[in-house]
């Protein structure tokens, strides 16, 4: 599995069992823009895995609480590690898959997290405001995917 971001020596990042999503409507992708004020930042829906929910659970559940859009889940494009020191002080490992995903209903309900909003954005403008690598790296995978399909 590919390993991105740069763990700092003096920390322990633990492992956090995740999944993401990719949407795509129209041309633009899903994606979430997370309210930190002025450290506020764009992720691709998902997060962790809860109990022993599967990958395609998470980020169904995951996607649906960031964006209120309810999705299944396509196909497992990918997967990666990313490092990550969390805004509560802990610092994890995201480890997972990065997934396909179908929209079911285009009407957004069910919405949970009030600090992240759902923005559309242009694949390229994903590329270049995504706040982690991993998340960066897994456009360009799908990106390619479908340049060769």
């Amino acid at each position: 599995m590919l390993q991105f971001g740069v763990a700092r020596p003096d920390h322990i990042y633990a492992p956090r069992p995740t999944a993401f999503g990719l949407l795509v409507r129209e041309g633009q992708l899903a994606c979430v823009r997370i309210d930190r004020g002025k450290d506020s930042y764009l992720d691709l829906p998902g997060g962790a895995r809860d109990g022993a929910e599967s990958e395609a659970e998470a980020v169904v559940r995951e996607f649906r609480e960031e964006t209120g859009l309810r999705v299944a889940a396509d196909l497992r494009l990918t997967e990666a590690a990313q490092f990550v020191d969390k805004s509560d002080g802990r610092t994890v490992n995201n480890t997972g898959g990065f997934w396909t995903l179908r929209l079911l209903d285009p009407a957004p309900s069910g919405k949970i997290e009030d600090d992240h909003e759902l923005v559309w954005l242009d694949p390229a403008e994903a590329l270049a405001s995504l706040r982690h690598e991993a998340h960066a790296w897994a456009v360009v995978v799908w990106l390619r995917s479908r340049t060769s399909a």
